[in-house]
């Protein structure tokens, strides 16, 4: 059981660090948003995140 949890937080922080690499600073931060608006079944939060992931992943076309 310890091996899937290292296997799952090193997989969270791999992830973490592509989207930074990839979308920076206002992609972790959309995804932070996202995360913690689900997990806390709160609409505003994820909402937020959602928007935010939007503009950076359309930045580029606008």
């Amino acid at each position: 059981m310890p091996a899937i949890a290292l296997i799952s937080a090193i997989a969270v922080v791999a992830f973490q660090r592509f989207v930074e690499w990839r979308f920076g600073t206002m992609g972790i931060v959309g995804l932070l948003f996202l995360t913690i608006g689900l997990k806390a079944r709160n609409h505003t939060c994820s909402s937020i995140g959602a928007v935010i992931l939007t503009l950076v992943f359309a930045g580029p076309a606008l």
